[in-house]
């Protein structure tokens, strides 16, 4: 990684740290409070030891510092703790808003643009590389401040009493972050490459994970499980470099802080025995002042090392913040969007030379023209691959398109998406819910609904004949992926979520395809009662039901191929070729 791109990340990540300024302030001052705690320590340990040496005094006349000795070490225990609390805190306030701004651009991008990246690496993005960073807001940048402020109250304190010592403290303190900083662009980059092994492999390992039956069922168990075990052999050497190097890292900073400290004590032991005599202010070096500065000389270094053990944690943060920056700008093209909120109390949609386009400019579908009357009905066919998808995820908002799409007028491009969506009810083939109760998956769609809204529907879509036999009824909790519910009785409860959005517009997508006779039949009568006199496009498995619709499109290839109405459809053309076709499997079977 170039210097210019590790200045950039370290950048962004130093402007996330205004969100949790407070705490950060916090973080800083306790540590300084701690540094001052720690002179007058230092103080304390270094009067009582000469008075009892050099000057004879009576142990117990000396209570009164001992005591303070004791309340300032607990002092300074206290102050650790509430440094560790501020700078956790810190960082988890951020990490709660980087994460919310990454699941802010994956609503915004949708589905088309989520699905072109395994699950897996989401996951790696969302949790393990956001984690990643709490260390460097939490510890290292706090540190930053601190690594400058106690050596500086350090120094003004020794230079009055010995300015040798001072002098020894000034030269060797920058060799640390020196030498700190040599190591550091290594391992930043080191980082990076752990951290993209890390994502791989998680994608890796959970698409094999949700695919082990069809793996199983095909004999290729093995051979994926020696391609995973490349992976994770590939992700535990970046590991094991971003381990030797910060433990090459922390030899380093001991070294030079070993050393320093160790031409100090070499000048206060000949400085007692006569061999030196400069540094101090015409009075001879006293035990005091020997035992006040060496105790104060470890400790004059400690931030330092600090900040060299925390440096990994920003090498660390670097190597994450690549990807979540990257996302983040990322500007993938699903369709640009406007501000226009026209009214969507009924919807008319219409089409001219449409050409809808994948994130990177690809022509999925079209050119293509059609006009949708307010309360038609559009059943929408054709084999897997046609396109249907393709213009649903354009209309939807998810994917760019050329030429005209207009709604009420308006081009699609031009409307603000979300106030867009608010008028569009959907329902899919397989439904989606979240952890949570039956009450909470419906109300998704509108959180602020009534108890007797939600009855409602949930009447209309035939929740409630399962609902009653369930223990807690409406309270009943729905694991992941649907979790403690058939896929009949999730339909329904998706179904339910689509009549409480109650849009002008609702695009059904099979939604009866992976269910049972009996499921279908009460999918089917809630969805038709709905969408009387409302606009609805369907794309449809069942020919059999055609009949039923305004108009039926046939896609093929990208192109409406055909449309009309059923009557004049089916007896000529791909759509009698296909009812044909139908037929003949159904007369085999």
């Amino acid at each position: 990684m170039d210097k210019s791109k590790q200045r950039a990340l370290t950048q962004w990540l130093k402007s996330q740290s205004t969100l949790a300024k407070p705490w950060l302030v916090a973080t800083i001052s306790i540590a300084l409070l701690s540094g001052v705690l720690l002179i007058a320590q230092a103080a304390l340990l270094a009067h009582l030891l000469h008075q009892l040496i050099i000057e004879q005094t009576d142990k117990y006349a000396l209570l009164p510092s001992f005591l303070t000795l004791v309340g300032v070490v607990l002092a300074r225990a206290g102050c650790s703790w509430a440094k560790e609390q501020t700078g956790y805190r810190c960082g988890e306030v951020i990490r709660q808003h980087i994460r919310q701004l990454i699941l802010n651009r994956l609503h915004a991008l949708g589905p088309v643009s989520i699905q072109g990246r395994p699950a897996g690496s989401w996951a790696s993005l969302i949790l393990e590389q956001v984690e990643e960073l709490q260390d460097f807001f939490a510890r290292y940048l706090p540190q930053m401040a601190i690594a400058v402020l106690i050596p500086l109250v350090i120094l003004v304190v020794v230079f009055p009493i010995n300015w040798a010592s001072g002098l020894i403290f000034l030269i060797t303190a920058p060799l640390v972050p020196l030498f700190m900083a040599l190591v550091g662009m290594k391992a930043a980059d080191a980082n990076r490459k752990n951290f993209k092994a890390l994502q791989r492999l998680s994608g890796y390992f959970y698409d094999r994970l949700r695919g082990l039956p069809t793996l199983k069922l095909f004999n290729r168990v093995d051979a994926e499980a020696d391609q995973l075990h490349l992976a994770s052999h590939t992700f535990r050497q970046r590991t094991m470099e971003v381990l030797r190097l910060a433990f090459l890292s922390s030899a380093v900073l001991e070294f030079f802080t070993a050393i320093s400290i160790a031409v100090v004590a070499v000048y206060f032991g000949f400085s007692f025995i006569g061999e030196l005599d400069f540094g101090h202010y015409g009075a001879p070096i006293s035990l005091f002042t020997g035992l006040f500065v060496l105790v104060l000389a470890p400790e004059f270094y400690q931030p330092l090392r600090d900040l060299g053990t925390f440096y990994h944690a920003k090498a660390q943060a670097i190597g994450a913040a690549e990807s979540i920056v990257t996302f983040l700008n990322a500007e993938p093209d699903t369709g640009t969007q406007g501000e226009a909120t026209p009214d969507l109390a009924t919807v008319t949609i219409t089409a001219e030379d449409l050409e809808v386009l994948s994130p990177d400019g690809q022509v999925l579908a079209g050119p293509m023209s059609f006009h949708i009357k307010p309360g038609e009905h559009i059943a929408l066919v054709g084999v897997s691959g046609a396109g249907k998808s393709s213009l649903l995820n354009a209309l939807l908002g998810f994917l760019p398109y050329r030429g005209s799409l207009t709604i009420n007028g308006c081009e699609r491009s031009e409307l603000a998406l979300s106030h867009w969506r608010q008028a569009i009810s959907w329902v899919g083939q397989n439904p989606q819910l979240f952890h949570g109760s039956i009450r909470d998956n419906i109300a998704l769609a509108n959180p602020d609904a009534s108890p007797e809204t939600i009855n409602q529907v949930m009447t209309q879509a035939y929740v409630d004949e399962f609902v009653m036999r369930l223990k807690n009824g409406l309270a009943h909790a729905v694991g992941d992926r649907n979790g403690g519910l058939s896929v009949g009785q999730a339909q329904r409860v998706a179904v339910a979520r689509a009549l409480l959005q109650d849009g002008a517009l609702w695009v059904l997508d099979e939604p009866t395809a992976s269910l049972d006779a009996h499921s279908e039949k009460l999918v089917i009568e809630s969805l038709h009662a709905a969408t009387q006199a409302k606009t609805c496009i369907q794309v449809s498995h069942r020919l059999d039901a055609l009949a039923n619709s305004d108009q039926v499109w046939l896609m093929a290839d990208g192109k409406l191929v055909q449309q009309g109405q059923y009557h004049q459809l089916a007896h000529t053309g791909p759509l009698a070729e296909m009812l044909a076709s139908a037929d003949r499997r159904n007369l085999d079977a």
